[in-house]
C-alpha cells in the first residue's frame, strides 16, 4: 500500500478552456478514454467537467447541447489535493463529498488526478471496484 497521493495519481491530464464548446470536451473524453477534464481559464484551473456533468446537467435538462460551453456545466467548487497529501485524506474526501475524482494541485498548477478507482486498486485490490479499475481497457 502506498502512502501519498503522488504515488497513485494519474499524471495524464486533459484540459479544456471554459470557453470551449461542450462537444469538444466530450470528444476529448471519448478519444482519451477519460471521465473528466479540467476546466481552465487564463492558464489556471477553475473547475472540473465530468462525463456525468454532461449527462445530468446538460443532456437531462433538455438544453441545446451544441450551444453550451465547458464553463456552463463544469463544477467550480473543486475539492483538490496536494501531491504530498496522504491517501487516507483522499479516501476521506471521496467519502465526505461523494466525488469520484480529485485533481492534484502543486503550487496552483494541476499535476495529476486521483480517482475512486485508483484508491480502490491501492486500498482494496480484491474488491469488485479494485478489480474492475485494474483491468485494461477493452476498446
Amino acid at each position: 500500500m502506498h502512502q501519498f497521493v503522488n504515488e497513485i495519481m494519474s499524471t495524464d491530464l486533459h484540459t479544456c478552456e471554459t470557453s470551449a464548446p461542450l462537444a469538444e470536451a466530450a470528444q476529448m473524453m471519448r478519444d482519451c478514454d477519460v471521465g473528466a477534464v479540467l476546466a481552465m481559464e487564463d492558464g489556471s484551473c477553475c473547475g472540473i467537467l465530468t462525463d456525468r456533468d454532461i449527462v445530468v446537467r446538460g443532456l437531462a435538462t433538455g438544453g441545446e447541447l451544441e450551444m453550451l460551453h465547458v464553463g456552463d456545466l463544469c463544477t467550480t467548487e473543486v475539492a483538490t489535493l496536494g501531491p504530498e497529501d496522504s491517501i487516507d485524506r483522499a479516501v476521506e474526501m471521496v467519502r465526505q463529498r461523494g466525488i469520484r475524482r480529485i485533481p492534484v494541485m502543486d503550487h496552483g498548477k494541476p499535476v495529476g488526478m486521483v480517482s475512486i478507482g485508483d484508491l480502490a486498486i491501492d486500498r482494496d485490490p480484491g474488491s469488485a471496484l479494485g478489480q474492475i479499475s485494474a483491468a485494461p481497457a477493452t476498446h
